[in-house]
């Protein structure tokens, strides 16, 4: 007796996950594989002077330093935003929610000249900083700190969002009829079923700010030592022509990223499996 395969809905399956893998080897597998075959060539010597140098050292600090310190206040002020866009309606939230999404639109370079044109010495708001408050923002690590939570901020409200729009307020409404306080509410309701969501957020937070270039290299200066990020010294390597280095630099950058990434995934589905929500994206 001769069973027959169950017929799909949407019939195609098999034609769409081949063009989905063929998509994804091409944009993302081959350039991996071509880092790899240019890693084959170099000698460890060459590896270990290029990342251990102390230019190339002092920009892990910045890039990743200031990467971690950035996708945590994404977490917090584009918690505090998704929050404000669900909950309240207030004059204006058509703009701000639309508003979010314009790191995303604009172009990396005009954000870094308009943050830099922004927070210069003689800037808009970096003047009036400077002399109220002796603030400086442009050419030091502060401003890239500004950059990379500007590029980052949308991914942590956009993940954010749609999960805080599925949590029922009858469970916060019942909660607090039985004598909870609103604080008590937000840590043991709200905040374990948006942990994952602001973790995934903060993770792609974190991804796009230790790769980011174009937004930061206008405003930090490029100081070596001070504001210097990894993404140029990789640049200023191939333009030396060490080809050895920067494929050095861009690999540990990958797998240190991957890591912390892998982490965090780690982390979001185990508490997702523990609230019961299934798995995650």
């Amino acid at each position: 007796m001769r069973f027959r395969r169950p017929r799909r809905a949407l019939p195609g399956f098999e034609l769409a996950l081949a063009a989905t893998l063929l998509w994804a080897g091409v944009l993302v597998a081959l350039p991996f594989l071509g880092l790899a075959g240019k890693m084959a060539t170099v000698t460890w010597e060459q590896v270990w002077a290029s990342i251990a140098d102390p230019r190339v050292v002092a920009s892990y600090r910045i890039s990743f330093g200031l990467a971690l310190v950035a996708a945590l206040l994404d977490v917090l002020f584009g918690g505090m935003l998704a929050w404000a866009l669900v909950r309240y309606h207030f004059p204006g939230k058509r703009l701000v929610d639309a508003l979010v999404d314009l790191p995303f639109a604009l172009p990396t370079a005009v954000a870094g000249l308009a943050l830099t044109a922004l927070y210069a010495p003689t800037g808009l708001l970096g003047k009036p900083l400077n002399d109220l408050f002796g603030i400086q923002v442009a050419y030091t690590p502060l401003g890239v700190l500004v950059a990379l939570v500007f590029v980052g901020f949308p991914f942590t409200v956009r993940a954010v969002q749609p999960v805080l729009a599925d949590v029922s307020a009858d469970l916060e409404e019942a909660a607090a009829c039985l004598g909870a306080t609103r604080g008590y509410v937000f840590r043991r309701v709200v905040l374990p079923a948006l942990f994952p969501a602001l973790l995934t957020g903060g993770a792609l937070a974190f991804g796009r700010a230790v790769g980011e270039f174009g937004s930061v290299v206008f405003i930090s200066g490029n100081l070596p030592f001070r504001t210097e990020i990894t993404p140029l010294l990789i640049i200023v390597k191939l333009e030396q022509f060490d080809y050895a280095g920067a494929a050095s630099i861009g690999s540990l950058m990958i797998l240190v990223s991957l890591a912390i990434l892998l982490a965090v995934r780690a982390i979001e589905e185990r508490q997702r499996r523990r609230l019961g929500l299934g798995e995650g994206i």
